[in-house]
Parts: C-alpha cells; sequence; structure tokens
C-alpha cells in the first residue's frame, strides 16, 4: 500500500512540476500586458489621447477593441464583451490542459504564451469592456491594426505551434 501511494506521489510531482515553467510564462505575459496597458492608457489620456510617434513607422495609439483580432465583431460591444471573454477563459484553461499533457518543449512554452495573452486580454473585457492597443506599425497610407502585449504573446505562440505542427512533425502538440 504504501508503495502505492509514493508511486502516486510521485507521478503526481512529475505532471506538477513541469507544469510551473509554462504557467510562470503565461503569468509573466498576464503581467507585462496589464503593467504595459496600465502605464499607456495612462500616459495616452495625459495626451489627450493624441497618438504619440516613436518612429516614422510606429506610434502609440489608443484603440479600444471591443470585437476580436483586428477589430472583427466589433458592431455590438455589450452584446460581445461576456461571450469573448468567456471564450478568452475557455481558450486558456484549455490551453494549460493541453500543455500538462505535453514532454516539456518549445511547443509548451508558446501554449503558455497563448494562454497568457488570452488571460491578459479577457481581464481588459472584464474591467474596460474592450481590449485596450496601442502598438501601430504604419507605412505611408498603410497601417496594421493597433495591438498590445498579449496579442505579440498570442501571435508568437501561434506561429511556433504552426511551426511545429508543419516542421516538427507534430510530435510535440500531441
Amino acid at each position: 500500500m504504501r508503495e502505492r501511494l509514493v508511486s502516486a506521489a510521485s507521478k503526481s510531482r512529475q505532471t506538477i512540476v513541469p507544469v510551473r515553467i509554462p504557467a510562470l510564462i503565461a503569468l509573466a505575459v498576464v503581467l507585462l500586458d496589464q503593467v504595459t496597458k496600465f502605464a499607456l492608457i495612462d500616459l495616452m489620456a495625459a495626451r489627450d489621447f493624441v497618438p504619440l510617434d516613436i518612429l516614422p513607422v510606429f506610434s502609440l495609439v489608443m484603440v479600444w477593441n471591443t470585437g476580436v483580432s483586428f477589430g472583427l465583431f466589433a458592431g455590438h460591444p455589450e452584446e460581445t464583451r461576456w461571450v469573448l471573454m468567456t471564450v478568452n477563459l475557455v481558450v486558456a484553461v484549455a490551453l494549460f490542459v493541453w500543455l500538462g499533457r505535453m514532454q516539456p518543449g518549445i511547443v509548451r512554452l508558446a501554449l503558455a504564451g497563448v494562454a497568457g495573452g488570452a488571460v491578459g486580454n479577457a481581464i481588459d473585457r472584464a474591467v474596460h469592456g474592450a481590449v485596450a492597443d496601442f502598438f501601430d506599425f504604419h507605412v505611408g497610407t498603410w497601417a496594421w491594426p493597433a495591438f498590445n502585449v498579449a496579442d505579440i504573446a498570442i501571435s508568437l505562440g501561434v506561429v511556433v505551434l504552426l511551426l511545429d505542427s508543419l516542421f516538427g512533425g507534430g510530435k510535440a502538440a500531441k
């Protein structure tokens, strides 16, 4: 009986320990995202929300995104606010379950980034009713949609997942 308990505790520890680093990465993404949003909302409010040109191709702006990526579904903010926040959180939980079942590796870190970004944007929806976006790249009249730290983590994580799927044989994602 004692051997079974020791064996079960050992297996449990093996499962929990590898999840710590991805959990810390997700937490770091959430914290960095929220700190930058707090600082930039304050900065932009002090400037009466006038864009701040940093480089000829990069500005800080204040955009409240009530939709999803690139402003899709932005027409009905109150109807979509709680639905999108819930979807963000469900995705984050599903990603944590997925990464908890994987072997350690870069894909687990990518999933942690995506999960952290989803939580960061969900916090915005809960607190502000929309996601705060600031980073604006533009050339001439062309501009990429504004984005934030959570979006960067989500995008980088998705790129790693796609590269693993295409060139890594998807072994890490199983």
